[in-house]
This record gives structure tokens, sequence and C-alpha cells, in this order.
């Protein structure tokens, strides 16, 4: 089934998401959010896995990491798909170094919900990027 969503509805919803998903600490948002089928390629481990799988994953991520917060650093929708690019960021408890991962996640919808959830990161490595990146600061001050 293809989406109702225009581009920038699915940016709004992948937006969303995460901020209810991964920086509210909401697990069961996912089982709004996503089909009943919903299906994710790249889940915990690199395995697939279902809704039940990621909320566990979440809930796992919430209890080691309470700190933890994602950041969207781009984003590109086009027919039913949305693509992202987000840093992952935390305080590791046992040695209270921040630490953060680069990833890529593509979602397609279905209807007005996420159907599959592909997924690339890169491994957790002390973070250095806290802060605003240049990149960032520069459009910021053009915005100005």
């Amino acid at each position: 089934m293809a989406t109702n969503l225009t581009p920038d509805q699915m940016k709004q919803f992948v937006r969303d998401h995460f901020e209810d998903f991964v920086n509210k600490r909401n697990a069961s948002v996912i089982q709004k959010n996503m089909i009943p089928e919903f299906y994710d390629h790249d889940g915990p481990g690199g395995k697939p896995t279902d809704i039940n799988g990621d909320e566990q994953m979440m809930v796992g991520m919430y209890e080691a990491s309470p700190d933890l917060r994602l950041t969207i650093e781009d984003m590109i929708a086009e027919g039913d798909k949305v693509v992202c690019r987000n840093i992952w960021r935390w305080t590791d408890r046992a040695s209270g170094k921040k630490m953060q991962f680069h990833g890529f996640v593509l979602w397609r919808f279905e209807g007005g919900k996420i159907a599959e959830r592909w997924a690339t990161v890169t491994p957790p490595a002390e973070g250095t990027s806290w802060t605003v990146s240049q990149a960032q600061q520069r459009a910021r001050e053009g915005a100005s």
C-alpha cells in the first residue's frame, strides 16, 4: 500500500517519532507509529526484528544511557521513503566519557505509518561533537 503522506509530512513524522521514541524515552510510541507488520531489517545486533524487538531495545538503551539524545543532522524524503543522518550521544556510566555513534536510517511508509526500517551505524566511540558543528554554526549565522 502506498503512503497518503507528503514528503514534508513524512519528515515531520520521523522527527516526531525520534523525539518521542529516543529523546522523551517513550518506547511504547512505536506501537502507534508503525504498522502492525512493521519490519526492521537492521534491528538489535544487526538482526531483523519487529515492533516488539525495537521497543525492547530502546528500553535497554534508556536504562544503560539515561542521558541518551538523538539529533537529526540531515533528512531527505521522496516517494514513500525518508532517509536521515543522525547522531546518538550519551555519557558512559562506567567511565563518565561522552560517547556517540552516527547512523543513517531509511524509513518506508504505508498509509500514514512506518512499515520498514533499514539502518547503518558506526561503532560507538568517545564523542567530541557535543557542540554545534561548524557547518550548523555557519548555517545558523547565515539565517540570522
